[in-house]
């Protein structure tokens, strides 16, 4: 299969390879070892001396196509059943008001709340979105505002409650006991850094909910697609200080942040995931069971796509 060359516009996935434990390294090469010593074997089986060497003189184009099949036959299989049962239908949409401001106008206000914060590589956000994603967000790195991830959160949600009526549900319980990103959103944060390296505000393509309304945590973070990633409560609050209409209804699509993961006990189980909810009162910051799925809630997501 030939590959068609990469534009200068052209908005290439940039999957999230690479962090792959050993023992699965290894079981997957032993499985996919064993089962192409199967297919050969099979087809042996069924080849005569003229067939036998019809293959051989195929060489290096058979050898091609042999891989890109079994690449293809494997992605296949990425897309996870697991949780399935953990979906339910959602009509919940964003309120008439939410309208994505232009990034400028983002790293303007982002900066009136955090003086301290440095460059944004704006003129990422003139490029075409990633497939997923619903507009660019301004996102700062979180330690650009504090020595630790919990410390951030407190920090961003500080300003949240300054400018909204907020409350705050697990108020002194956001410490790296109970509160720690997932290691996906981690590394994909390490990988927009990278990319956009001494920036401290970061250039995001992502959604805000709606692609994965209804579902539960767990099940959002094992149907990701391979180049995105859930987002955390330090990013969606980020958002949401320069995009307050998001959470302004009460009939609005509420959000879980998978990209986090909390333990309610601080005893570093982490099973629950936090959640920003609306009603007449303001916003509401609390947690969830993360196996639940509810028609209320959906999930931020970025995606990331290669630099080319």
């Amino acid at each position: 299969m030939a590959t068609s060359p990469v534009t200068p516009h052209q908005m290439v996935p940039l999957h999230l390879s690479g962090n792959t434990t050993e023992q699965q390294e290894r079981l997957l090469h032993d499985f996919l070892a064993e089962a192409a010593l199967g297919a050969g074997r099979n087809a042996l089986e069924q080849l005569d001396r003229q067939t036998a060497q019809s293959v051989l003189d195929a060489g290096k184009e058979l050898r091609k196509e042999v891989v890109e099949r079994i690449v293809a036959l494997i992605q296949k299989h990425t897309a996870s059943d697991k949780f399935k049962n953990e979906e339910t239908s959602s009509d919940r949409i964003y309120p008439p008001t939410y309208r994505v401001r232009p990034l400028e106008a983002q790293v303007t206000e982002l900066r009136k709340l955090f003086p301290t914060l440095g460059s944004c590589h704006e003129r990422l956000a003139r490029r075409p979105l990633p497939e997923g994603a619903e507009a660019w967000f301004a996102i700062p790195r979180w330690q650009a505002l504090a020595p630790t991830y919990s410390e951030a959160v407190d920090r961003i949600l500080e300003a949240v409650a300054k400018k909204r009526k907020f409350s705050n549900r697990i108020i002194g319980k956001i410490g790296d006991k109970f509160l720690r990103q997932s290691e996906r959103s981690k590394l994909a944060e390490k990988i927009l850094a990278e990319q956009q390296e001494g920036n401290d505000m970061l250039v995001v393509g992502a959604q805000m909910g709606m692609l994965h309304r209804g579902s539960s945590a767990r099940r959002t973070r094992v149907a990701l697609a391979g180049n995105e990633f859930s987002l955390g409560v330090f990013a969606f609050a980020s958002v949401l200080l320069t995009h307050p209409e998001r959470l302004s209804t009460g009939e609005t699509l509420m959000v879980d942040c998978s990209g986090d993961e909390y333990s309610v006990r601080g005893d570093y189980t982490f099973d629950r995931v936090p959640l920003f909810d609306y009603d007449l009162s303001g916003i509401e910051f609390s947690i969830f069971y993360e196996d639940r799925a509810r028609n209320l809630w959906g999930t931020p997501t970025g995606f990331l796509y290669k630099m080319v």
